[in-house]
């Protein structure tokens, strides 16, 4: 008897023990990935913070000499950066209403009824995600200029120099991924809840706005989230269909701080923790909905 319930207990701490040991493995290998995508920002924040005197006497990989906060407010001023931060809000804001809002309408239409185009339509949607944005540099460069045609008005027409028209590049390209996103949450909704709706007189538009809309507000958070830190930080198309430098979005205008001949690194380091703050006060603000868009749609309806 005495064997019999050593035997258990000695076996359990055998498989303890085995189990603990791929844990040590794994924390070593997470703190030195984690070390090493904190490591950039770290030494972002100690560049900033020393004038370019300082960099330039001891070198940029050196300890010591003044340490203040000069590169913050001269890159504050000398970028401009509360007119651009506004020309970024102006960009971001409409196009994530306006992606959700799309995106809802078509999941709901793709999730919820069935058509002869009902797979190949979210298809659609879906394979947009597997474009490269910079394959398509040129055409959108070139439609752009193209359509509609200028106007007397103005010499760029209402795309090309224009908000709107970063605004519907950010619809066309973050349209897909929500619609994919959104059909997949709404196909776990019982269905039971569109029956029910039509049963009470409910048109199409009553059953998405009252019923199914309420229900996706988890999902439309993370995805809000999501897409305002993908909008905010986009540098590419400010800098390639926007031509006035007083429009371009705060990111873009990092670029002022890049001279022709020079650019003052410890500058740059200063502006770019600037500009970068307000995604973290939006994570940080949000973090359960941005973990949770991780993983949002990902289960199979």
């Amino acid at each position: 008897m005495t064997v019999d319930v050593l035997a258990p207990r000695a076996a359990t701490g055998i498989v303890g023990r085995t189990h603990r040991r791929p844990r040590y493995g794994t924390h070593a290998f997470l703190i030195a990935i984690s070390l090493v995508w904190i490591f950039p920002l770290a030494w972002a924040v100690y560049t900033s913070i020393r004038p370019y005197g300082e960099t330039a006497r001891l070198g940029y990989v050196s300890v010591g000499g003044a340490y203040n906060l000069d590169n913050f407010f001269k890159a504050w001023s000398d970028a401009e950066l509360p007119q651009h931060f506004l020309n970024t809000l102006i960009v971001v804001v409409p196009a994530m209403v306006l992606v959700l809002f799309f995106a809802s309408m078509i999941a709901f239409a793709v999730s919820r009824y069935s058509f002869r185009f009902n797979i190949a339509l979210l298809m659609l949607f879906t394979a947009g995600n597997l474009l490269p944005q910079q394959v398509v540099i040129t055409p959108l460069y070139r439609m752009y200029l193209a359509l509609p045609l200028p106007q007397p008005a103005s010499d760029n027409g209402i795309w090309y120099d224009q908000f709107f028209g970063i605004i519907a590049i950010h619809i066309a390209f973050q349209l897909g991924f929500c619609t994919f996103v959104l059909s997949n949450y709404f196909k776990q909704v019982p269905r039971e809840l569109n029956e029910a709706a039509v049963m009470d007189g409910a048109s199409v538009w009553r059953t998405y706005w009252s019923v199914l809309l309420p229900l996706a507000r988890p999902a439309l958070a993370a995805l809000a989230t999501l897409e305002f830190t993908w909008i905010y930080n986009d540098f590419f198309w400010g800098i390639l269909l926007l031509r006035t430098g007083d429009k371009f979005p705060v990111t873009s205008a990092l670029n002022n701080l890049s001279g022709q001949f020079f650019t003052d690194n410890n500058l740059l380091a200063a502006g770019s923790l600037l500009v970068a703050l307000p995604t973290l006060i939006v994570y940080f603000a949000l973090q359960k909905h941005f973990v949770a868009g991780l993983t949002l749609g990902s289960t199979k309806g």
